[in-house]
């Protein structure tokens, strides 16, 4: 198995991607079960390992990093379109 994701924490719900990866890719990690990317998704961005409700946090680094403005489905690009830094905010 060649990995083309990172999943940094457990308890990340998003993987950064390794290179670009192709829609329809299978997304491929140590110790998780591939999956379909749904879009292609850039080097170094994020990818939603699971399906988030709109409202819930974007955890990466173990951290919350975000919050989604709209459901993300297992396999979507998650970036700018759909969440809210928390990075930024006080």
């Amino acid at each position: 198995m060649r990995e083309n994701i990172l999943i940094i924490h457990p308890r990340d719900n998003v993987g950064v991607t390794l290179r670009t990866i192709g829609a329809g890719e299978q997304v491929l990690a140590q110790r998780m079960e591939g999956f379909p990317a749904l879009e292609s998704i850039p080097v170094s961005h994020k990818i939603a390992l699971r399906d988030i409700s709109a409202a819930e946090e974007i955890i990466k680094y173990g951290e919350t990093v975000a919050v989604s403005i709209r459901n993300i489905k297992k396999g979507e690009w998650v970036h700018t379109h759909n969440l809210e830094s928390k990075r930024w905010k006080k």
